[in-house]
């Protein structure tokens, strides 16, 4: 079985092989050479010293927008996330290559990408998701250029402009009525929504939460897993339990009081998630369908569940938090993040802010 990434095998006579490419042949097909070493550390050092050389590229002619981006997904899977992965996957499978798939590489223009994002903008898209997929391809354009040696012909494509739209947020009386409606009606689907209203949690790492997660000594609750639907290669879905998307996002939390005691009264097993009640997970999409009945219920507007996230880190603005704790709270990698995307402020906060200030006579 050979280590993951490294295309090094042990030999069924118990020699180890390396391989690794020389170049390509006239149709633009990888060559390999190999070499054999008595351990897997002897055909690591040799491979080492042979993939510092230089490869002979083929011409750019001889390759298929849709071969460059096998091989890009390919190389890329083995570094990103899952859940990224299946993301590139499915924007390629769905957008780009249906389009420039069967094109040589060198076809490519800015023009046509241009017109790419045109027609899609004009099919409904907005202008944040067509961005998104043309990222993907400028990213593996950028891959061919730096492995392949080939010019980057999408260098100069200009994304569409993105127009950031207002969040509507439940106003301070909706969100005490939201309050009021959870702690008369206390359940696990309950809990969470409160979680989320006081910690900012996202609804995959709300659904994630076992309860081996929180530790009632400190007060303190460890965000480890989150959970997504994704998309899969033979076009289903699937759902995904995985680390949270990023270093920063794998983060410990103090639980207010308020929330630890609804906490006990609750308290399972710790292979037990806390939304569901067992060790079966509860997939965010149904989580999200439980807090439209709520706010149904208690009389409210329809908003999304991410919502909560934001009433949550304006609310901490608000009394005071200083951006860098809340900033690491919300698991951001950086307080910009925070601060452009999280922090919304009302006419009614305005104009507080406002009255704040003092003319000197």
């Amino acid at each position: 079985m050979s280590r993951k990434g490294e295309n090094i095998y042990r030999r069924k006579d118990n020699r180890w092989e390396g391989r690794y490419k020389v170049g390509y042949d006239n149709t633009g097909k990888a060559k390999y050479r190999s070499v054999y070493g008595k351990s897997y550390q002897e055909v690591k050092i040799k491979l080492i010293s042979l993939k510092s050389k230089p490869i002979k590229a083929v011409s750019s002619g001889m390759l298929t927008v849709r071969e460059l981006f096998e091989e890009w997904l390919s190389a890329v899977r083995l570094k990103v996330k899952s859940s990224t992965y299946a993301n590139y996957r499915m924007k390629a499978d769905k957008h780009l290559l249906p389009c420039f798939g069967g094109l040589r590489y060198e076809q490519l223009s800015v023009q046509s990408v241009h017109e790419f994002i045109e027609r899609k903008l004009k099919s409904g898209l907005s202008a944040k998701y067509v961005s998104d997929i043309v990222i993907v391809f400028k990213s593996m354009a950028k891959y061919v250029s730096r492995v392949h040696g080939f010019g980057n012909p999408l260098a100069d494509v200009i994304l569409p402009k993105t127009n950031k739209s207002e969040m509507t947020l439940l106003s301070d009386a909706q969100q005490k009525k939201l309050c009021s409606h959870l702690m008369r009606n206390m359940n696990r689907n309950s809990l969470c929504i409160m979680l989320s209203l006081y910690t900012g949690l996202r609804v995959g790492e709300v659904c994630g939460l076992k309860w081996s997660d929180i530790d009632f000594e400190k007060s303190i609750l460890t965000v480890k897993r989150t959970v997504q639907r994704v998309q899969c290669e033979n076009g289903g879905t699937k759902l995904l339990i995985d680390t949270p998307k990023s270093r920063s996002s794998q983060r410990s939390i103090p639980v207010p009081t308020y929330i630890m005691e609804l906490f006990r009264q609750f308290m399972g097993n710790d292979n037990v998630y806390i939304l569901s009640g067992n060790t079966n997970v509860t997939e965010p999409r149904t989580l999200q369908r439980r807090f439209k009945i709520t706010l149904k219920k208690a009389d409210l507007p329809s908003v999304n569940f991410h919502t909560l996230r934001h009433i949550f880190a304006t609310n901490c603005v608000k009394v005071g938090f200083d951006v860098k704790t809340l900033s690491e709270i919300l698991g951001h990698s950086n307080v910009e993040t925070t601060l452009n995307r999280y922090v919304h402020s009302s006419m009614e906060r305005k104009t507080e802010c406002m009255n704040l200030l003092k003319i000197a006579a």
